[in-house]
């Protein structure tokens, strides 16, 4: 190490909040969170991982079967050798063959939707510069919604007009001080909480934790005792029904309200609209069968006395619904958040302190009061002149795309086409690893003509590519962010600790390089004649004038950077008392929602429209394809959650992976009784599979999950052993889901739909190769 008196300590941030980072500008020693907090991160101790792994991509490589051939490249994706190259090369060839397929197919065939959680930043946006380049280069196809709250996002406009998934909640403190029950529904706080699209503000955990301490009724409806069931402890009722059976729970509750005349019939009639055609859905006068608490125990697997009893609470207190986002990542997941806004409103409790439904509590710290703040203005996918997108298809139907191209697809009331896409640049994502059925994903992946990533490790997607261009960390480069997506409540500098390593580049650069070959200028125009310096102090003297709108001061640019300080935001006291829907149910008439009757809507004349068998036009249940209802013998139902010790993808190859690997592989939760009937124990390596393909896990036999399902957390690394059958020796589960859209409506991933059978592996051994580079690399 070092001498001491040589290191320094630097200011940064990533999604998982603000860092101190300890280097002597070469090395990278240490990295811990810069806030003060009773709940350490582990994610914050990961940075000399990031910059010093032998995962990264050191120079540019090219697919030797794409060199020997590039207009008409040879040899398959995923299987070829790789070849080192110039950057100089690298350029010339994704220049050339850009010029060749925009000139033979037009903007609609280079797909730049590029979706992923890049890395933190106002200006060094991996996929926002990919798209400034690509616009100014004449257009491109871009990409709707995302594979988190794809189905939410889309069915949530047409119910209470806006998304709800992103927006701020009713305050921590009116939930801490009104709310009497709360209810966290496939929500998983303690984990989804570590993260943030800016930068973790780092206050979520604790209103839990007063949350835990306050004696208030606490409910987690899930399959899994998870993270979040075990903080809370003895303050937590867990009740776990059968995945993919949440709308039939929350029927089942619903109709007990009916029974007993509970319903609030003053807000239905004020504040919704269609409640009567749905209830003549939920006590069976429209299909003939009840929607019972009986009928839905049948269903969920909860107890229909249980189910009663919630009905009951829920009526007698005030009930906050905290919603997660699991349960509508799988077929028909349109219905589970209109059903839980519509059980909300038949409680009568939206627009009052503590009651109601959130979406976002376990998000970006949802519900930490906004700050009167300085927010920093940020890099712009768009510019003077340029072409936006051209066209755009929802995100999780890539696979679609490329196997049907010219093909019609229904999307959001529309009948669209997908375009013929030639070429695909991912920039801050890896789809590999985020995307259903990767044994599909690699088949449709041979089909565009050439394939770049920009990419800083030799992920799953870089290993499927033509071209990998090696990309700086965001501990290589300055910037900057705000904390807490909906707080603001800081803002942090960004700045360089270490030197790009090996041939690293800025996005930011290779860009501006190529902006300059596709146009004499273009590089002036793409960057605006500005530095990296320059714009940060572009976007932070936007933040001081916004700053001055609130009676923030902010310092001069250059005493803040040179400070390495985190400026805190001040508090809003109006904002500590926000009530989600206040407003609207306080006068629906003067405060209309943006939904065609202005009000809640139970039933929609426009969905029914549209005449979606997948969506009908109020809240329904549908049994999905593959569900515990219909499995076959020895079938499992495959839970795929967020883990504890990464973000998705991101650090799993850092050595927070010996905190939870299992066999040397991803962790698989399974229930003794599941374990017992295959003879399976604690710690055995597991083969688990189905028709879409196999992984290998390690077991970890667990009364906290429900008997019949089990868990392998998503974002495990593909590493597919093509002489062992093509197994994935990593327990990568996107292997086994299910790539079909929640509906025709919103096109969402639906990777929480998916059957599996498991069994104690007796085969050879295999290592783990996952998080290593090509030989050649």
């Amino acid at each position: 190490m070092a001498n001491s008196s040589s290191l320094k300590q630097i200011v940064t941030a990533a999604h998982w909040g603000p860092m101190v980072v300890e280097t002597d500008g070469e090395t990278v020693f240490s990295s811990t969170g810069a806030l003060e907090t009773r709940h350490p991160n582990s994610l914050q101790t990961a940075v000399p991982d990031q910059v010093h792994s032998k995962t990264r991509v050191r120079y540019p490589m090219a697919r030797k079967g794409f060199l020997a051939s590039p207009d008409k490249p040879q040899g398959v994706r995923g299987q070829d050798e790789f070849v080192r190259i110039s950057w100089d090369e690298a350029l010339a060839l994704i220049h050339q063959q850009h010029q060749r397929i925009r000139t033979s197919y037009g903007p609609s065939a280079i797909f730049a939707g590029s979706y992923g959680w890049r890395s933190n930043g106002v200006l060094h946006k991996a996929a926002t510069l990919l798209q400034r380049y690509m616009s100014l280069a004449g257009g491109y196809t871009g990409h709707l919604g995302d594979y988190s709250t794809g189905a939410a996002q889309v069915i949530m406009p047409y119910v209470v007009g806006g998304n709800e998934v992103y927006q701020q909640q009713t305050s921590w403190p009116l939930v801490l001080e009104h709310s009497e029950v709360v209810v966290l529904w496939s929500a998983n706080p303690l984990n989804t909480l570590k993260i943030a699209w800016n930068a973790s503000d780092e206050q979520g955990i604790g209103y839990f934790e007063q949350l835990k301490k306050s004696g208030k009724r606490i409910f987690c409806i899930d399959p899994m005792r998870s993270e979040t069931v075990k903080f809370l402890g003895d303050s937590v009722t867990w009740i776990a029904p059968h995945m993919g059976t949440d709308v039939a729970l929350m029927l089942g509750i619903a109709h007990t309200l009916v029974e007993n005349g509970w319903q609030d019939r003053a807000f239905l009639e004020r504040c919704t609209h269609g409640y009567e055609i749905f209830a003549d859905y939920l006590t069976g006068k429209s299909d003939g069968t009840a929607k019972t608490a009986e009928w839905a125990a049948e269903i969920c697997g909860v107890e229909a006395a249980a189910i009663r009893e919630l009905a009951q609470l829920f009526h007698e207190n005030r009930t906050m619904l905290m919603a997660g986002w699991g349960m509508q990542r799988q077929q028909y997941g349109e219905q589970k958040h209109w059903m839980l806004v519509t059980l909300a409103a038949m409680l009568g409790q939206i627009g009052l302190p503590g009651g109601g439904f959130g979406l976002s509590y376990h998000f970006a710290n949802g519900g930490n009061p906004t700050r009167r703040a300085a927010v920093l203005a940020s890099m712009q996918g768009s510019l003077a002149g340029g072409v936006d997108a051209v066209d755009k298809i929802p995100v999780a139907r890539i696979v679609e795309a490329l196997e049907n191209p010219g093909g019609a697809y229904h999307h959001n009331g529309e009948q669209r086409t997908f375009p013929d896409i030639r070429f695909i640049w991912w920039a801050g994502g890896s789809n590999f690893t985020h995307h259903q059925d990767t044994n599909r994903l690699i088949n449709a992946w041979q089909k565009p003509e050439l394939v770049v990533i920009s990419e800083c490790f030799w992920t799953g997607a870089a290993k499927h590519a033509d071209i990998v261009l090696p990309i700086t960390t965001s501990f290589e480069r300055n910037d900057m962010t705000m904390t807490g997506d909906y707080s603001n409540q800081h803002l942090v500098p960004m700045k360089q600790v270490v030197p790009p390593q090996y041939e690293a580049r800025n996005d930011f650069d290779v860009f501006a390089a190529l902006s300059e070959r596709w146009e004499e200028g273009g590089h002036a125009r793409f960057t605006e004649g500005k530095t990296e310096l320059e714009w940060l102090e572009t976007f932070y003297n936007i933040a001081s004038e916004r700053g001055a709108q609130q009676q923030v001061t902010l310092p001069p640019f250059n005493d803040f950077w040179q400070a390495n300080n985190i400026i805190e935001m001040p508090e809003n006291p109006q904002n500590a008392e926000f009530i989600r829907f206040a407003a609207f149910r306080d006068d629906p008439a003067a405060n209309p929602l943006k939904t065609p009757s202005g009000k809640i809507e139970i039933y929609s004349e426009r969905i029914a429209r549209y005449g979606y068998a997948d969506c009908p036009p109020h809240p329904t249940w549908l049994a999905p394809d593959e569900w515990q209802g219909n499995a076959r013998e020895g079938q499992l139902q495959l839970l795929s959650a967020h883990p504890a010790h990464r973000l998705h993808s991101q650090l799993n190859y850092a050595k927070l992976r010996d905190r939870y690997a299992v066999a040397g592989r991803e962790p698989l939760t399974l229930h003794p009784q599941d374990a017992n009937a295959r003879g399976i124990e604690d710690g055995d390596l597991v083969r688990v599979w189905n028709e879409r393909g196999q992984v290998l896990a390690g077991a970890v036999v667990t009364d906290g999950i429900k008997p019949g399902v089990i868990c392998l957390h998503q974002g495990a690394w593909p590493d597919l052993d093509k002489t062992a059958d093509g197994i994935c020796k990593n327990g990568a589960v996107n292997v086994l889901t299910l790539d079909i859209p929640s509906s025709r409506l919103a096109n969402g991933c639906a990777g929480n739909t998916t059957l599996v059978w498991m069994e104690k592996y007796r085969g050879p051994a295999l290592s783990v190769t996952a998080f290593d580079p090509p030989t050649s690399a």
